[in-house]
């Protein structure tokens, strides 16, 4: 990676403190995500890789907490900042899809208010009907056919794939620099999963630096071109996804890549 990283994790440790014992969530992760780059973070369930995600956006919940590590985001470090300058950031300047979407949106706001929310944030003069075509375009890129009705609805009045999909668009409306998309596409129909896909792979080219949570390796190969393997909490192996699929070196990478092998 020659250009400086847009996202630079340096020794990022946090620990859960419960009554049986520490669990180390993330234990002295390196990373770097690059500019016009997805970097995909590969990894069995509990591995470390989600945890990872919201120890960066600084969101870890009791009983764990960020116990040492940095996070340079822009050059300036996120760990050193207030709540209140980092809810600036949120958002602003890096964003985040969430993997649950039913429990990540308000229930009794309607999809048009979320993605309002989401710029109105960082911007108190924006007026809503300003937003709307945009609103309704990133709905289309997403696979949300029919925008206004969808626009117009609550997230109880969608199947659990289309809020999945308003998560995406409201990732991605803000135009942040770093976005951290956490299973994206899981649960989702192909046809639906490679319009996400093609999403991202445009914010790539437009410059954005994406950081792609998944179990799917096949995703993983179509998309990515940095991969960081997740074990413990600890990264395992990590290198161009070209180099990695090519020759891996760890026991867990070779099993997390047995289903691809098996479909060759």
């Amino acid at each position: 990676m020659s250009e400086t990283p847009v996202l630079q994790i340096r020794s990022l440790k946090t620990y859960f403190y419960t009554k049986n014992g520490v669990v180390k969530a993330v234990d002295g992760v390196d990373l770097d995500v690059g500019k016009g780059r997805i970097t995909a973070l590969v990894g069995g369930s509990g591995s470390g890789k989600s945890m990872l995600s919201m120890s960066v956006m600084n969101l870890v919940e009791k009983p764990g907490r960020i116990i040492d590590g940095q996070v340079w985001l822009n050059g300036r470090d996120l760990r050193t900042l207030s709540e209140k300058e980092l809810k600036d950031v949120r958002g602003k300047e890096i964003a985040m899809i969430f993997q649950e979407p039913t429990s990540a949106m308000n229930p009794v706001l309607k999809v048009k208010n979320h993605l309002f929310e989401a710029v109105h944030t960082h911007d108190k003069k924006l007026r809503m009907r300003d937003k709307l075509d945009e609103f309704r375009d990133v709905l289309l890129r997403v696979g949300l056919g029919n925008p206004d009705k969808i626009l117009e609805s609550y997230p109880f009045e969608l199947s659990g794939g289309m809020c999945q999909r308003v998560m995406v668009a409201m990732g991605i409306v803000t135009n942040a620099s770093v976005l951290i998309a956490d299973e994206p596409t899981s649960s989702l129909d192909l046809t639906t999963q490679a319009a996400i896909l093609e999403e991202l792979l445009r914010l790539k080219d437009a410059g954005m630096a994406i950081v792609l949570i998944t179990h799917d390796l096949g995703v993983v190969a179509q998309t990515a071109d940095d991969m960081y393997v997740i074990k413990d909490g600890k990264v395992i192996e990590s290198g161009p996804v070209c180099d990695v699929f090519a020759s891996p070196q760890q026991a867990y990478t070779k099993f997390l890549m047995e289903p691809i092998a098996l479909l060759r």
